[in-house]
């Protein structure tokens, strides 16, 4: 069956058509070059109150956001309706929660996504974001940093997605502070900017957000170099006296051809105090992509990373890796209809990022994707079908990763097929 489905959406994603490809379509093609980058920097001029004399750029303030939500069905129908898996036993022999996924993670429901409202101030020296979210995805992409002064933490109450200023001494220098989110990856936390609305194994097991200071220098408009001091990943306090380093090289080698070599480090040992020697966190990260015509888009994200981490007692080191790389696709039919497909393979078998299989051991996935896009209302409402399937090596044990209908964990892998709708103002 499952080979039947890959067959139909193999052969869909080759169908040609000739319709002219609107903007926005266009923009649903292309990923942000980094999550943390401000869309709004449109300006204008103030009247000349005398003829000859020098104006001003005038700053402008705007308001955008986006709410999504979706129903998922799981073919594997499990008991506990979540796409989550399993991460092993706790010491009572019951199946401890998962990571399969990052932000759908229930099935066989009507599910709310996130909702954002985000106020944006830009004028030729300054640019200011408060992007705010609410919702059960906000939580999600918010741990270790929760604001919810209408209930307690974890209410999706309120949760600060990116609050930051950036400074232009020139049109060639700048430097940001505040938090901001990652510049590791391809995918970003916003549903209207990815194409594929379920987020990969490499987004999920990398950082979100960074709260810190960097500053980026612009060669020419096809090169930057990004530098910054950061807290440690993902918490707005930081869990040692030590700071991590993040790196961004951006160049464009051809027209529609952009490449981003992205880097962080940082001791991730949690001591208040000083910092333990002999800890650090390395993630290298490549995100390409290329516009090859006017319709057909390809992209690529790959990753490697190690863990470093000493024992203060015994001394004792272990360096774990992981990585993974995606291969995007995407094909404009026609200004209203796009369709795209992602193939993953994460490797984690080392077991030091959250991902493992059924018996609490690391472990690999392969993923295939195939999203829908249908741009609706002047491109406000999108529309987003879309078919996933994670396959894991069979567990050597008994329990495996997912869950069947009768509540065992008798599965390997996993497909859904959901209905996303996003609007975004």
């Amino acid at each position: 069956m499952k080979k039947a489905v890959l067959s139909i959406f193999s052969l869909f994603s080759l169908y040609p058509a000739f319709a002219e490809v609107s903007p926005e379509t266009k923009k649903l093609l292309k990923p942000k070059k980094s999550a943390q980058t401000v869309t709004t920097d449109t300006t204008k001029k103030a009247p000349l109150a005398e003829e000859g004399k020098e104006t001003k750029e005038e700053g402008k303030l705007t308001f955008s956001g986006y709410i999504d939500t979706y129903y998922m069905a799981n073919l594997n129908n499990p008991a506990s309706r979540s796409n989550l898996g399993t991460s092993g036993l706790d010491e009572n022999g019951t199946p401890k929660p998962g990571n399969a996924r990052a932000f759908d993670q229930k099935s066989g429901q009507f599910s709310l996504g996130l909702i954002q409202t985000k106020v944006a101030y830009t004028s030729d020296k300054l640019d200011a974001v408060a992007d705010i979210t609410f919702g059960p995805n906000s939580d999600i992409a918010n741990y270790g940093n929760f604001f919810s002064p209408l209930g307690s933490n974890g209410s999706t109450a309120l949760a600060i997605k990116q609050a930051y200023l950036t400074y232009k001494f020139s049109g060639k220098f700048s430097v940001t502070a505040g938090q901001f989110g990652t510049h590791i990856g391809y995918e970003v936390i916003d549903a209207p900017v990815n194409y594929n609305y379920s987020l990969s194994n490499l987004f999920n097991n990398g950082p979100f957000y960074h709260v810190g200071a960097k500053a980026q220098y612009s060669f020419s408009d096809k090169a930057y170099l990004m530098a910054g001091v950061v807290n440690n990943i993902d918490n707005i306090n930081d869990n040692n006296k030590a700071k991590g380093i993040i790196s961004q090289f951006f160049f464009s080698p051809a027209t529609n051809f952009n490449v981003y070599l992205n880097w962080i480090g940082s001791n991730e040992y949690s001591n208040v105090g000083a910092p333990a020697k002999g800890n650090f966190y390395s993630l290298f990260d490549l995100a390409t992509t290329y516009q090859i015509t006017e319709r057909f888009f390809l992209g690529l994200n790959a990753a490697y990373g190690t863990n470093k981490t000493t024992i203060p007692v015994t001394k004792a080191t272990s360096t774990p890796k992981w990585g993974g790389v995606a291969v995007y696709s995407n094909y404009a039919f026609s200004d209203k209809f796009g369709l795209g497909v992602r193939y993953e393979h994460f490797d984690n078998t080392k077991g030091d990022r959250a991902l493992v299989n059924g018996d609490g051991l690391g472990t690999s996935v392969n993923s295939f994707t195939v999203t829908g896009n249908f741009t609706l209302a002047d491109g406000h409402l999108l529309l987003k079908p879309e078919f996933r399937m994670d396959a894991y090596p069979k567990a050597p044990g008994s329990v495996q990763k997912f869950e069947d209908s009768d509540g065992n964990y008798t599965k390997s892998s996993q497909s859904t097929i959901a209905v996303h709708a996003i609007v975004k103002f």
